[in-house]
């Protein structure tokens, strides 16, 4: 797995209800090498259409991984597989009914449940608080999957007074010298 896991990405879908009761779909696609989130983007109301231009503007086109893992959802339709084949990505999707074979993205769709989705207004204010997410989870947030550093990785501060920086509203903290 070490070997490819550079060469490949996994996504997926999942459910964010608001305050009013309405039901927004979250897309997100993560990198398993070093656990970056690559993309998250919002829909009331998503196609296979849609999932295959946020697949495109996820990855530029000399950018995109080898593999792609996801689940067997039936709005990743004929588009979707054609889009990958076009962008020299190979589609592997995993057996139904089994979770636990896309791992890395279902590990972090339980985060971002657990951290960040508690009280969303609406869909703005969901695309908001992934923008937000996604550049604490890789610009802050430690991975043990990576030797304790977050995906994009930052050089040690040794010297300097230690300052709190609030992170979607407070909810998270990043500790930095200045």
């Amino acid at each position: 797995m070490h070997n490819h896991a550079p060469d490949i990405a996994a996504l997926d879908l999942f459910v964010v209800p608001t305050i009013g009761f309405k039901l927004l779909y979250a897309f997100v696609i993560v990198r398993l090498d070093r656990r970056d989130l690559v993309w998250v983007n919002v829909a009331a109301h998503p196609t296979a259409e849609w999932v295959a231009r946020q697949i495109t503007e996820a990855f530029p086109w000399n950018e995109a991984p080898g593999y792609m893992i996801r689940d067997r959802d039936c709005i990743y339709g004929v588009v979707v597989t054609r889009r990958l084949r076009a962008m020299g990505i190979r589609d592997k999707p995993t057996a139904p009914a089994s979770p636990w074979q896309n791992g890395f993205v279902e590990r972090l769709i339980g985060s971002i449940r657990r951290e960040c989705v508690d009280h969303i207004l609406g869909e703005a204010h969901l695309r908001r608080i992934l923008k937000s997410y996604l550049r604490y989870c890789n610009e802050t947030r430690m991975h043990s999957a990576v030797d304790k550093d977050a995906p994009d990785s930052r050089p040690v501060q040794r010297t300097g007074v230690v300052r709190s920086l609030a992170i979607l509203g407070g909810l998270h903290h990043h500790y930095a010298r200045a």
